[in-house]
């Protein structure tokens, strides 16, 4: 998309549908908002501006790094991250920068990124990023925001810019074929505090290496779902890639946050009941043998149906180890869980964390590879753990690809 198309349709968010917006916050639920005359007048225009990705074309002017054309390598290294938001901006760019592994990154799969919204500081995220260190970027908006977020996001101070939230894909090397993958929401969006119009989006594209060509895809699956909701919005981005798509000439390379928490969480009910399930079995005995490893029982479906299409998700991530920690003392966290599970329940999860020092380690972010090469799986436990203020609450994870067909070691 050319930058003056960018700035129209953020020019629409801004003049046509922000006035509106206190009104169709007003209401409680999608049923109603969709039988808002308000809303039926303002659609064309909110779905324009959901529908269409973002792109922005380096390198940039002033960013040396991305300065002329890059070169074929041996290998490519991808990141996948949970930036949250992009609300510690300023630490992530400055560890994308300089941190020995992410400084590498030739493509970053970026889910949970910000365009307008006060608890990111109202920055375009993925578009400054880009810019920032001299890539390629297509951002895919999920999500129009009526409030500021959830948790303590509501208590910050002004107001959201474009109210825009969706996931991104960055590159050194060029960009093709820039779509939007439209998921199915597990729960009904505008029914809780944080209201918001829209779906979740896969943002998929072709990055052109010089000596390859490979389909990148950057998935959030929805945390607050069922396992089988997940398992079928996997599924569509699947099906999605297999349309057209010729198997033995283009590897594909599927990263995110994929929220395999192994619970079904559409409803606080079934997550309570879930909860004590997992109590029952042995708090330790599920941390060791499924939080950590999903596939094994609860999230089975989802990998199976991996396997099943032809993709590995064992040679390109370190099995076993946790990429998220729920602390049951972080305020953040626990205001955001509190949103939608009552208050009581936060007495128990502490008792049964009681021997884990209050933290429950969960492994959520995965790769899934077709047609590549791949070694060096690696967590980046850094920009998390051993902060005064994690730039993130997950970690990044990173492979490194060989294309299908290239000369090299795995």
């Amino acid at each position: 998309m050319h930058p003056a198309e960018t700035q129209d349709f953020h020019e629409i968010v801004r003049e046509r549908i922000a006035p509106h917006l206190p009104a169709l916050a007003a209401c409680r639920n999608s049923a109603e908002l969709w039988g808002l005359d308000l809303y039926r007048t303002l659609e064309p225009d909110i779905r324009r501006v959901l529908d269409t990705p973002e792109c922005g074309v380096g390198p940039w002017p002033g960013c040396p790094r991305g300065r002329g054309s890059q070169p074929a390598r041996p290998y490519y290294r991808f990141i996948a991250w949970n930036i949250e938001r992009g609300a510690q901006f300023e630490g992530q760019l400055e560890a994308l920068r300089t941190h020995p592994c992410l400084r590498e990154a030739d493509v970053l799969l970026l889910t949970e990124t910000d365009a307008g919204m006060v608890r990111s500081g109202n920055r375009n995220v993925a578009r400054d990023l880009a810019r920032a260190l001299g890539m390629h970027y297509a951002f895919v908006p999920c999500y129009l925001n009526l409030t500021k977020g959830s948790g303590i996001e509501q208590d910050l101070p002004g107001s959201n810019d474009l109210g825009l939230h969706g996931n991104a894909l960055l590159s050194r090397y060029p960009l093709a074929n820039v779509r939007p993958i439209f998921l199915e929401n597990g729960v009904d969006i505008m029914a809780s505090r944080e209201k918001r119009i829209g779906r979740q989006a896969a943002v998929a594209a072709d990055i052109r290496f010089p000596n390859a060509t490979v389909t990148a895809v950057s998935v959030h699956l929805d945390a607050q779902s069922t396992q089988r909701h997940r398992y079928l919005q996997l599924r569509d981005v699947l099906d999605n890639l297999d349309t057209g798509l010729s198997h033995d000439r283009k590897g594909v390379v599927i990263g995110g946050d994929w929220n395999t928490s192994t619970y079904n969480s559409s409803r606080a009910l079934h997550a309570i009941l879930g909860f004590w399930l997992r109590v029952m079995m042995g708090v330790d005995n599920v941390i060791r043998n499924h939080y950590l490893h999903p596939y094994r029982r609860f999230e089975r479906d989802l990998f199976g149906l991996l396997e099943e299409r032809g993709f590995d998700y064992r040679e390109c991530n370190r099995l076993g180890e946790q990429t998220f920690s729920y602390d049951v003392e972080d305020l953040r966290a626990t205001r955001a869980l509190g949103d939608w599970v009552p208050g009581w329940c936060f007495h128990f999860i502490r008792w049964s964390l009681r021997n884990h020092g209050g933290r429950c380690p969960v492994k959520l972010d995965w790769f899934a590879t077709r047609g590549v090469r791949c070694r060096n799986p690696v967590v980046i436990h850094d920009v998390r753990e051993g902060r005064a203020a994690p730039l993130s609450d997950h970690d990044a994870i990173g492979v490194d690809v060989l294309a299908a067909g290239e000369r090299g070691e795995p």
